[in-house]
């Protein structure tokens, strides 16, 4: 029986891992190719296909309900029901909609939109809308968010922009109510921590700031602010201990078996936890297994610990193959089984104090690999953390908040709990800061296959009873994180990033033994690319200083991750064509002509002195090794490009970044006459409000026939310059989910 679930979860499984889906007929030839294998006892191989059939028959009904190219970046009436609970952040109201049609086409199931200035919105409400629609599209680096994965994983088809709308009928249904709870939760004193409140009431985490979740990230405790399978077992556990509790003390009734009851008890309490989250995916996750840890409770003991674990994610994986594509899964199922390996089969019994220590220790030695190769932060501080925060959210926050919720209708009372439960939050979060400050989150730079490979080995020797002699053998498996390095530059070449940052700019260049950031991306409001996008693919790229930091200009779009930059790396010098502009904490040097070697690669640096706005100003990098020359030429326009020419630099070079990303005031026929670049870089987001790049700049490019690599198309791009050889782009590496 086990091998049968363990072929079909990995049959299901292997959707995470495929470049592309196979095509239709063979999917219909698999499930016939099964049923032929299971007369010759060959039912692990069949249940294997059938699983891989499914899930990838389940992803392409996901594919195909997405936009349709011919509707991209158009702007249409729709109409639909708004879902989930709005989120407003800086201004902008971001909520889904479901239920949608348009005269102009069909649209898919699922679409999230933001609404810039928008009125206040709610779950249950019927709108009228125009929306500039797109197909799903994110940021594609060698670290970072998978914003696709995520969209496919939640069935979002499109996202858009909304330019004006009108409410058609007001809201109504279950997602009102919840709606409308939220607004007394938000409204409720607690210390200031309503936010923290209603996303463990109702898994709403719009109320967190920043800065909240940075000390959750940081204190490896995120998984306490959103709606998890820890807080419905723990609440599930708990009701199943009042009975049992109960029952040992001879005060329930002897006519109710006592069992049955507390099982039915405890399932009703986790599904009516979940419907008031609002049923997302991984609260599903958690009812089905707390259903199935139940019944084998109640009924099947007798089979072990491990079947109904692996029920449980068979039934999740069948009710939902996406679930695959999101990190939550792999870290839920991943605690369960570790917690299954350290506590079942142990002789004696431990004290409380050490069931959470081993439990912490598990935690942190067992889920490292899973981290290292989902590319998450590392929380030093998380087992310390965690020690604290686990009791006092599962056992005395979220019943207390539950049950100030549940008592809000009586005058005071529920106000009161929900007001204990607020300063216990309080308390937490101003414990975990201090953690925070004192112990922040590490991200490892991204290991080779086999580093990680022993490093997993490593953590499962660790968690072997301490009784076996070659446990101690798992500290020296884990060295490769402190001692593997990625390979540098050889002398005289230098490798280039041009990172997918959106519409900005960011791009690294490598040599031996330095590093330079050219721009570092921009910020939007709370949306910092220098701290969620650049920094963590530094890391990833195994940057652990830079030499310089250069600023083109004092643009948002170029220097709005800046801070952020160098609050997490150290910076050797930071210089900038508008250092006046710039934050003081940068203290940015005046972009001089200057002239320097490192390791046999040469730069150069110019700014046109009589620059009158900005982007005149930009500070333009020249890069060469061994004769193969790169120009990274900021905001510069048409004039300063002339200023330029008449530098008396050297200018023709292998690669170009397009002045402006291609804007229409730049990239003039004379700069190009003069450099001819057989390629040209393009930094710019997709479907970017000022159309970059400019159809007629893309006409002279390909008049002198350079080729244009696109971050909008191709991801990050990789040149290793010195070498003569085409870019790759990150997007070039096929994941089915990924537009092209």
């Amino acid at each position: 029986m086990r091998s049968g679930i363990l072929a079909l979860v990995a049959g299901l499984l292997t959707l995470r891992f495929l470049p592309v889906l196979p095509p239709f007929w063979l999917l219909a030839l698999l499930p016939i190719v099964g049923l032929m294998l299971l007369p010759f006892r060959s039912y692990p191989i069949a249940l294997f296909l059938f699983g891989f059939t499914w899930a990838c028959v389940s992803a392409q009904w996901a594919l195909d309900d997405r936009l349709a190219p011919s509707l991209d970046a158009r702007t249409l009436w729709l109409q639909g029901r708004v879902v989930g609970l709005p989120e407003v952040s800086d201004g902008v109201v971001r909520f889904e909609l479901e239920q949608t049609v348009s005269r102009r086409g069909v649209l898919p199931e699922r679409l999230r939109l933001s609404w810039y200035g928008g009125p206040a919105l709610h779950a249950g409400e019927t709108w009228r809308l125009a929306v500039r629609l797109k197909r799903p599209h994110g940021l594609v680096n060698p670290q970072a968010f998978d914003y696709e994965a995520w969209l496919l994983a939640q069935r979002i088809g499109a996202t858009g922009t909304v330019k004006t709308g009108e409410l058609i009928y007001p809201a109504s249904g279950a997602g009102a109510w919840r709606d409308r709870l939220r607004q007394h939760l938000l409204a409720t004193p607690a210390h200031g921590r309503a936010g923290a409140l209603a996303a463990l009431v109702l898994g709403d985490g719009a109320g967190l700031s920043t800065a909240d979740w940075q000390v959750l990230q940081a204190t490896g405790t995120v998984h306490l602010m959103v709606i998890s399978g820890q807080h419905i077992g723990l609440l599930a556990t708990l009701l199943y201990g009042l009975v049992a509790g109960l029952a040992r003390l001879g005060l329930w009734p002897r006519r109710w078996p006592w069992l049955p009851c507390a099982c039915v008890l405890a399932l009703t309490g986790a599904l009516a936890y979940g419907a008031l989250t609002g049923f997302e995916v991984p609260v599903q996750r958690a009812c089905v297994m707390v259903a199935l840890v139940l019944l084998w409770r109640w009924r099947f003991r007798h089979l072990g610990v491990g079947l109904p674990v692996l029920l449980a994610l068979l039934a999740v994986l069948l009710l939902e193959p996406l679930v695959s594509l999101q990190p939550g899964f792999w870290l839920s199922f991943g605690a369960v089984m570790l917690l299954i390996l350290i506590f079942s089969g142990r002789l004696g019994a431990w004290p409380w104090w050490g069931t959470l220590l081993r439990a912490q220790w598990a935690m942190a030695i067992g889920l490292l690999p899973l981290l290292l190769a989902l590319g998450l932060p590392v929380s030093a501080s998380g087992p310390l953390a965690n020690l604290v925060a686990v009791p006092v959210v599962g056992l005395l926050v979220v019943p207390v908040a539950l049950l100030g919720t549940l008592l809000l209708p009586l005058p005071g009372v529920g106000a009161a709990l929900l007001g204990v439960a607020g300063w216990l939050l309080d308390w937490l979060f101003g414990l975990l800061a201090q953690l925070a400050l004192w112990m922040p989150a590490w991200l490892p730079s991204a290991l080779p296959f086999w580093a990680w490979l022993l490093v997993a080995l490593g953590a499962l020797v660790l968690l072997l009873p301490a009784a076996l002699p070659v446990r101690s053998l798992g500290v020296l498996m884990l060295m490769p994180l402190l001692f593997t390095a990625q390979s540098r530059p050889e002398h005289g070449r230098a490798e280039v990033w041009m990172l997918d940052v959106g519409q900005g700019l960011a791009v690294l260049v490598r040599t031996q033994k330095h590093e330079v950031l050219y721009d570092a991306g921009p910020r939007f409001g709370e949306f910092d690319t220098g701290e969620r996008v650049v920094l963590p693919s530094l890391r990833a790229l195994d940057v652990r200083g830079l030499d310089l930091l250069l600023l083109s200009h004092a643009d948002s779009d170029h220097a709005g991750g800046a801070v952020a930059i160098k609050r997490g790396l150290p910076v050797g010098r930071v210089i900038s064509g508008e250092p006046y502009k710039l934050a003081r904490s940068l203290q940015a040097q005046v972009c001089a002509a200057e002239s320097w070697q490192w390791d046999g690669v040469h730069f150069s640096t110019w700014q046109w002195v009589d620059a009158v706005n900005g982007n005149q100003a930009s500070c333009v990098l020249r890069i060469e090794a061994s004769g193969e020359r790169l120009w990274l030429t900021g905001d510069i326009d048409s004039q300063a490009e002339r200023a330029l020419l008449n530098s008396g630099l050297a200018m023709p070079a292998h690669w170009l970044l397009a002045p402006h990303h291609g804007s229409r005031s730049s990239s003039s026929a004379a700069l190009l006459a003069k450099v001819k670049p057989f390629a040209v870089l393009i930094s710019r987001g997709a479907h970017n409000a000022f159309a970059h790049p400019h159809a007629e700049v893309m006409t002279r490019y390909q008049a002198i026939a350079a080729q244009p690599y696109d971050t909008a198309r191709h991801g990050a791009v990789r040149i290793r310059l010195g070498a003569f050889e085409p870019a790759q782009g990150l997007r070039d590496y096929a994941r089915f989910w990924q537009e092209k």
